[in-house]
């Protein structure tokens, strides 16, 4: 599917139609044949494809339908940013299975009650990884102490997630993005956290990181 933006004629276009995905780089707008890639049907697979199956089924069976309205209020406060770079608001149900297939990946607990603070966490600009160690395959990430609570409030975790190394010539990456482990409030508190890399890496590759 593909997210089109009219103005005199066609403004901005991000996704595929037929055989065509349409996208844009640094460089401009661009388009090329869509290939369809390989199913590995890899562990990390099935098990995502399980949580966003179970996170559902919660969603229609467990929750009660105030738990559900009180999502949609969060929704309906909340906007993200689609293909295109445009505001737009999801719903309690896709803002219920994107926190908690997050909140699988490092907890085996789960948030049926919709957050009370109505906004997104704010970004911590000072986060980076100052280190790596190519033998034993880590990453020290450095970023502020400022607002780690013990109790949770206003930061509770920062999940890391790496990037699939590339080439030194690489200027800029979009993906594939893959779980490293999250910053708990201790390691919030220091400043600094020590992680196994989730991809390996080797000298003189290029590596992406997203929280």
């Amino acid at each position: 599917m593909a997210l089109v933006k009219y103005g005199v004629g066609v403004s901005q276009m991000s996704g595929s139609i037929g055989g065509n995905t349409f996208a844009r780089n640094r460089f401009g707008n661009y388009v090329r044949s869509r290939t369809k890639p390989v199913n590995p049907n890899s562990a990390r697979q099935v098990t995502a494809r399980a949580v966003i199956a179970y996170l559902a089924e919660r969603w229609h069976e467990d929750l009660s339908a105030g738990q559900r309205n009180l999502w949609g209020v969060y929704a309906a406060a909340v906007a993200m940013k689609n293909a295109l770079g445009e505001d737009i608001f999801l719903t309690g149900f896709n803002h219920f299975i994107r926190t908690n297939a997050a909140m699988k990946m490092w907890s085996a607990g789960i948030f049926d009650d919709a957050p009370t603070i109505l906004s997104l966490a704010e970004k911590d600009d000072t986060l980076v990884c100052s280190e790596e160690d190519i033998a034993g395959q880590t990453f020290t990430f450095d970023f502020s102490s400022a607002g780690w609570a013990p109790n949770g409030d206003p930061k509770g975790r920062m999940l890391l997630y790496q990037g699939q190394p590339q080439l030194a010539s690489r200027n800029f990456f979009g993906g594939p993005w893959r779980y490293m482990d999250v910053v708990t409030p201790i390691e919030g508190a220091a400043g600094t956290a020590d992680k196994a890399a989730s991809f390996a890496f080797a000298l003189g590759q290029q590596v992406w990181f997203q929280a």
